[in-house]
């Protein structure tokens, strides 16, 4: 069935080439029958068409018949200004989409169209209502969008600085870690030429360091001692 199908659609036209499987067969079978639906949808339409048609062209006949026997009527027997109207007629009737050209359908045609006219203005005026507070809103958004783009840029050169000035600073410390280092080194190694030339160990740095600390300790532990003499240096002989 696809098969056929495809060559009725293709004609004389060559079938492309596609890969033949259960998958690919269903889908085209699907197609097939979604596209033979629609053709008899088309199909009745236009039968239905025609049929219209043909029974608009018989009222027309018939009523050509009438206007010619009863009142001698027709196209070519009118004037000018007649046709005109009745042509103006004509396009009124089919621009209003009325049912027949007597004046009650076409007030209510025009009753409706107004009414028609009348909901659209409305939903224009919502509509550019709605599109000046979206316009509103966007333009509130940009200036923020705008003003945060600033700010991060802002924000981006002071870390910049900032980074900048950090590593400027580990830079100056690690040369003086470096330098404290290398002095420590200097100082051990002045202190052993020193020891290996006789030098007393109570002279070294660390040595006068720990005496420092310990005057300080006994300065601190006599300060109360002082106080209490001085209280009996008060007193009456």
């Amino acid at each position: 069935q696809v098969t056929l199908w495809l060559k009725k659609i293709y004609g004389n036209r060559p079938v492309p080439k596609y890969e033949v499987n259960e998958r690919t067969v269903d889908i085209l079978h699907e197609v097939m029958e979604f596209n033979e639906e629609s053709e008899k949808d088309v199909s009745l339409l236009i039968e239905d068409m025609k049929d219209q048609a043909t029974k608009y062209e018989a009222e027309a006949k018939h009523w050509q018949d009438i206007l010619g026997e009863s009142l001698g009527l027709s196209l070519g027997s009118l004037s000018q200004e007649a046709s005109t109207v009745l042509n103006d007629l004509v396009e009124s009737a089919m621009a209003l989409e009325v049912k027949d050209t007597s004046i009650t359908s076409f007030y209510s045609a025009i009753n409706y169209m107004s009414s028609e006219l009348f909901k659209t203005q409305s939903e224009n005026r919502e509509m550019e209502r709605k599109l000046k507070t979206l316009t509103e809103k966007l333009t509130s958004a940009l200036m923020l969008e705008k003003k945060l783009n600033e700010d991060l840029e802002e924000v981006q050169k002071s870390q910049k600085a900032a980074s900048a000035k950090v590593e400027s600073r580990s830079k100056n410390l690690k040369f003086l870690e470096d330098k404290s280092e290398d002095l420590k080194i200097r100082i051990r190694d002045a202190q052993k030429k020193l020891i290996a030339t006789g030098l007393d160990q109570s002279l070294t740095h660390e040595a006068l360091v720990k005496a420092s600390e310990e005057l300080a300790a006994l300065r601190k532990e006599i300060e109360p001692l002082k106080k209490e003499v001085k209280s009996y240096h008060e007193l009456p002989p």
